[in-house]
């Protein structure tokens, strides 16, 4: 019986990079059904993701490309395909977003399962429930935003989280939260970054009298609305529009481009480069 993995890694760019990966799969009886790379010239970073097929475990292929790994100084991380990452999806007031998720989880267009849906309001627990997805109200209490952190920490543990989607939700989480989830933050801005950060973007881009508004899907860091970019979407807007028909006109956007970023992360697509990431199609 044969499973399905993807390989990602980066690397200092060197020769022989692709031959010992190739080799080691070849070894293995592994069968590469497909196989991207990219070589930055600036940076001399080499980034590859390989999906193959083997009838090894995962642990045992793991433990033999560790020597590769080490030969050539990558950061790399095997995935079996066959487990799904679980994705807790957060929401305040808007849920636009959050519908859009939950219906791609429910017909199965997102290679992940919905464990759980988070908001500091009670708006969505109907919503929540009619897609069997666990609903958890976390107000931010008199006890602060920090006793809500550590509960949702708590939450993210017992449901053995992957990954946490921000899908409106118009908190600022702590510099003390993002640390401890590098990598595992996905968040939805609605703003064409990095133009309009902060509070209110599409009020900044009616006074500025733009004529394309965007939405920006990207990882979380401790500095607002500064994490790699995963992807970006846009559309065209002219004088007529007030700052309540660019927010309308904003909706579609900010869910398809989280969508897309989200199903990029959950395909493992994606390789951070520094400040910026490498997403491979």
């Amino acid at each position: 019986m044969t499973s399905q993995f993807v390989l990602t890694l980066s690397c200092p760019d060197r020769l022989g990079i692709v031959y010992a990966v190739s080799g080691f799969l070849t070894r293995r009886n592994a069968n590469i059904e497909d196989s991207q790379q990219f070589s930055e010239h600036g940076s001399g970073r080499f980034f590859m993701r390989v999906e193959f097929t083997a009838g090894s475990a995962r642990n045992e292929l793991a433990v033999g490309f560790t020597e590769i790994a080490r030969e050539f100084d990558m950061d790399w991380q095997l995935h079996d395909r066959n487990v799904k990452p679980r994705v807790l999806i957060m929401a305040s007031k808007q849920g636009h977003c959050l519908n859009d998720l939950l219906y791609r989880f429910r017909i199965g267009a997102l290679h992940g399962e919905a464990a759980a849906v988070v908001s500091n309001h009670p708006d969505w627990a109907d919503l929540a429930a009619s897609s069997c997805v666990p609903f958890q109200h976390l107000p931010v209490g008199p006890a602060g935003k920090a006793a809500q952190e550590h509960a949702l920490l708590e939450l993210i543990d017992h449901e053995r989280i992957d990954v946490v989607v921000l899908a409106r939700y118009m908190q600022i989480l702590s510099s003390e939260f993002c640390a401890k989830l590098p990598g595992r933050i996905i968040n939805i801005h609605h703003s064409f970054l990095p133009s309009f950060k902060g509070a209110k973007p599409y009020h900044q881009a009616y006074e500025r009298g733009v004529k394309l508004i965007g939405a920006t899907c990207h990882y979380v860091t401790a500095d607002l609305d500064e994490g790699p970019i995963i992807d970006q979407e846009v559309a065209r807007v002219d004088h007529t529009m007030s700052p309540d028909e660019l927010v309308a006109a904003g909706r579609d956007l900010e869910s398809t481009c989280l969508a897309r970023g989200l199903a990029a992360h959950l395909d493992q697509r994606i390789l951070l480069n520094g400040t910026k990431t490498v997403v491979f199609r």
